[in-house]
């Protein structure tokens, strides 16, 4: 029996060819018909630069219809190496050189760091715009031999993306067309999305969570992606949901926290154009914000887990009239989720441990890596480093990621139960709770805390005294004027303590 062809091309093929695929501000919309015909024609033009399967192609570039292209061309005659444009000339270099890059497209123009970190075998590449709002490439330097013409297979690497490294050198994912196709296919299905769905992308497309969720799931059910140039804007955000009404939207809870703080003066945009649900991923949304969200804006908000490793999605909460939990990630769509001890042994319901998951959205392993492969790996299960416990429902409850747990002498304390604590208080708008070298606990617990309103030290120990057994109450607050971001909006959590040069105490 022939293999089903699983490609990113055959993921377009849900879309009638005359309906809107692709719309921004000031751009022309792009049916599914052009987008096809535009990525093919992409596509051949890297073969003729010389450029084909197996290579990688880095792509640095702002979020918008020029990304979107890009990507898809790239993804279909080789693999995508996309990459934030806001990473400094060093960290260019050291992607070009871990990814083994063949070649870099930007747009004219733009991003002289990225230019001049690419090496002496690099071919240089610019996607330029069209009138009609399809675009070009245009070989600045570097012609090789042109390869025959020729699109990916199932099995081909469609893109390669780093794990987010904090304490190690990132490692490198190699995720195939069959995980893309898996993955999206997942997500379409959690949320039932049709064609008459129009999804807002605010995600950066350089992350998992932009291009798999807002990007992909959305062309799989030949739905319309809006995507604004430059990604997320909080102050333009509203007049977009005003000219293109969309019915969803996918983000951080960082993003979610940022447009709740300016919904008020944004009431009648709100009311006009109700979403039919908010997905949230990528970090633990407070259950505190997933309440006033849904006061808020009158939708659901539903919560949902992912990694790189896994092509983005693991659970979600699903749709009404089904229940979603506050301070749960909902359950496997696609995805077989279980909890396993550190021995490998699969644990009962009700037991805490660490996530394990199976499904054909699942990488089959890090590039160039046995050890870590070694370590990930277990029976046909990826450990995900994160902790938790699956209730009598089903619902997967993470506890904390391990690495993020305090261990506080001997007592372990999930600081995502502390942030939710404290992001009840009314005087303060962002929390995060943290672990600190401590001389003979091992670890102690701190908090950096941005305020709304007033409130000393001593009134937030109290508070916490109030709510929290006495070993989880933060032993110092440190009020900051911002907490540090990651450059997707997540919170720096394992680096805090060294950001903000806290040592032993």
């Amino acid at each position: 029996m022939t293999q089903m062809s699983e490609t990113l091309l055959d993921l377009l093929a849900a879309g009638e060819a005359g309906r809107p695929a692709l719309v921004a501000p000031g751009r022309p919309d792009l049916t599914y018909g052009q987008l096809r015909q535009n990525i093919e024609a992409l596509a051949a033009q890297l073969n003729s630069f010389g450029l084909g399967r197996g290579d990688r192609v880095a792509i640095a570039m702002q979020n918008g219809p020029e990304m979107i292209l890009t990507f898809f061309g790239v993804a279909l005659a080789a693999t995508a190496a996309p990459l934030n444009p806001k990473y400094k000339q060093e960290e260019f270099s050291f992607y070009y050189e871990d990814t083994q890059a063949k070649a870099l497209i930007t747009t004219p123009g733009s991003l002289e760091l990225a230019h001049a970190a690419v090496n002496p075998g690099m071919a240089i590449i610019s996607a330029v715009s069209n009138e009609d709002g399809t675009i070009s490439f245009e070989l600045v330097k570097g012609q090789r031999p042109a390869r025959a013409t020729e699109l990916a297979q199932t099995d081909d690497v469609a893109m390669i993306l780093h794990t987010s490294g904090t304490t190690s050198r990132p490692k490198r994912v190699p995720i195939r067309h069959r995980n893309m196709v898996a993955s999206a296919t997942n997500i379409s299905g959690t949320y039932q999305l049709v064609p008459g769905d129009r999804s807002l992308c605010v995600m950066p497309l350089f992350h998992i969570h932009g291009i798999v969720a807002s990007m992909l799931s959305t062309l799989a059910s030949g739905g319309t992606l809006i995507a604004p140039n430059g990604g997320f804007n909080a102050l333009e955000f509203w007049s977009i949901v005003e000219a293109y009404k969309p019915t969803w939207y996918s983000a951080v809870p960082t993003m979610h926290q940022m447009l709740l703080s300016r919904a008020d003066r944004n009431m009648a945009v709100i009311k006009a154009n109700p979403f039919r649900f908010i997905r949230s991923s990528s970090a633990s949304l407070p259950p505190v914000i997933m309440e006033r969200m849904e006061e808020v804006f009158g939708a659901p908000v539903l919560e949902s887990y992912g990694m790189t490793e896994a092509t983005h999605q693991m659970t979600s909460n699903p749709l009404p009239p089904k229940p979603h939990k506050a301070g749960t990630v909902g359950y496997g769509h696609g995805v077989e989720v279980a909890i396993m001890d550190e021995e490998g042994n699969l644990l009962p319901q009700g037991e805490i441990g660490e996530v394990v998951i199976k499904g054909r959205n699942v990488v089959d392993g890090y590039e160039n890596n046995p050890e870590a492969n070694e370590k990930a790996f277990t029976n046909g299960w990826f450990r995900t480093g994160d902790q938790g416990r699956i209730d009598q429902d089903g619902f997967l409850a993470l506890t904390g990621r391990l690495k993020e747990l305090i261990n506080r002498g001997g007592e372990k304390i999930s600081p995502l139960e502390i942030d939710d604590v404290l992001l009840r208080h009314p005087a303060i708008a962002e929390a995060i709770a943290f672990a600190v070298p401590h001389k003979s606990l091992g670890e102690d617990i701190h908090a950096a805390v941005v305020l709304k309103g007033e409130a000393a030290e001593s009134e937030l120990r109290s508070y916490c005294a109030g709510l929290l057994a006495e070993f989880k109450v933060p032993r110092k607050f440190h009020i900051l004027q911002e907490i540090p971001r990651g450059a997707t909006g997540k919170l720096q959590r394992i680096n805090m303590a060294q950001l903000l040069n806290l040592k032993e105490s």
